[in-house]
C-alpha cells in the first residue's frame, strides 16, 4: 500500500506542535477554555489563539499550563523550540551556536544588544521594521527576549559587551522605556558574567564600524564569529577569518572606556538625559 500523503501541504513544526499538544492536553483533562482561563488566571481568548497557533505564547503561561497539566517542563520546553520557528532562517545557524557558548563577547554600534534590551526598546526596535500585525510583533518580542535565557545559564557564561557611543546617544522615543533601559546597562556591573565597555566617538575610526560583531567561543574549543548589519548577517566559522575579527574586537576594546567609566557614563545619562559624551575625567 501507498504511503499516505499529507493533505495539509505544511512542513512540521515545532510551534505547530505547541498548538496541538496544548489541545490536546485540555481536551483529555475535559476542561473548558473557560475553566482553564480561572485556573492559570490568563485570559479564555488569549488562552484560545494559543491553542490555535495564533499566539505564541511566554515562558509565564506555559510554566501555568505546566503545572495545572502535571506536566512538569513538556510545554516550557516545546515552546522554546517553537519561539525559533520566529526567526528567519539565515539566523537559525547562529542561534543553534550561541545556546551552546560557553563565552560571548560583543560589539553593537547603532543598538542595545538583544541579550541585553528591556522589553520595551525591544518593542520600539522591533516596530520600527513594521511587523504585519500586532500580533506578529509580539511573537518578535517574545522571541528576542526568550534569547535572554542564555544569560540565565547556571554556569555563568562570560559575556563582554562593547557599546558604541552612538547607541547611547540614540534614546528610545519613550522617556520611560529609555530610563529602563539604561538602567540594565548600568547595573551589569553587579552581575558576575558580565561586562561593560562604551567605545567613545574620541576613539575615532575603526575597522568594526561598518557592522555589529559577536563572537562565540564553544564547549569543543572552536570559535565562531557573526557580523550583522541592519538587514543581513554573516556567519564566519573558519578560523581565519574568526582570528581577523577577534583582534579587531581586542583592537577596539583597547581604545574603550574602563568597565568603570563605562557605568558612571550610563548613570550621567540616567540624571542628565540633555548629556551625550563622556566628560572630561581629568
Amino acid at each position: 500500500m501507498p504511503a499516505r500523503k499529507s493533505t495539509s501541504g505544511r512542513k512540521p513544526s515545532a510551534r505547530r506542535t505547541l498548538a496541538e499538544e496544548l489541545a490536546r492536553l485540555r481536551e483529555e483533562s475535559g476542561r473548558s477554555l473557560s475553566e482553564l482561563a480561572e485556573e492559570t488566571t490568563y485570559d479564555r481568548a488569549y488562552l484560545h489563539k494559543l491553542e490555535k497557533g495564533e499566539r505564541l505564547g511566554s515562558p509565564e503561561v506555559m510554566k501555568a499550563l505546566d503545572q495545572v497539566y502535571g506536566t512538569d517542563k513538556h510545554l516550557s520546553l516545546l515552546w522554546e523550540l517553537a519561539t525559533v520557528d520566529v526567526i528567519p532562517d539565515k539566523y537559525k545557524r547562529f542561534m543553534a551556536l550561541e545556546r551552546d557558548a560557553m563565552s560571548r563577547c560583543e560589539f553593537s554600534v547603532s543598538t542595545v544588544p538583544g541579550l541585553l534590551q528591556t522589553e520595551g526598546y525591544a518593542r520600539e526596535i522591533l516596530k520600527a521594521g513594521r511587523p504585519r500585525t500586532e500580533d506578529e510583533l509580539e511573537e518578535q518580542v517574545t522571541a528576542r527576549l526568550a534569547r535572554q535565557e542564555w544569560l540565565r545559564n547556571p554556569d555563568q557564561p562570560h559575556y563582554r559587551v562593547l557599546l558604541d557611543e552612538a547607541v547611547l546617544c540614540r534614546a528610545a522615543q519613550d522617556p520611560k522605556v529609555w530610563h529602563e533601559q539604561l538602567d540594565r546597562l548600568a547595573h551589569m556591573d553587579h552581575l558576575s558574567y558580565g561586562t561593560l565597555q562604551v567605545v567613545p566617538f574620541s576613539a575615532g575610526l575603526h575597522d568594526l564600524l561598518g557592522g555589529s560583531l559577536t563572537l562565540l567561543w564553544l564547549p569543543n574549543g572552536d570559535s565562531v564569529a557573526y557580523v550583522e548589519s541592519s538587514v543581513s548577517g554573516d556567519l564566519h566559522e573558519d578560523a581565519a577569518d574568526v582570528e581577523r575579527l577577534r583582534l579587531s574586537y581586542d583592537l577596539l576594546r583597547d581604545s574603550a572606556l574602563s568597565p568603570r567609566e563605562s557605568v558612571a557614563y550610563v548613570q550621567r545619562l540616567m540624571e542628565d538625559s540633555s548629556t551625550c559624551g563622556p566628560r572630561d575625567q581629568t
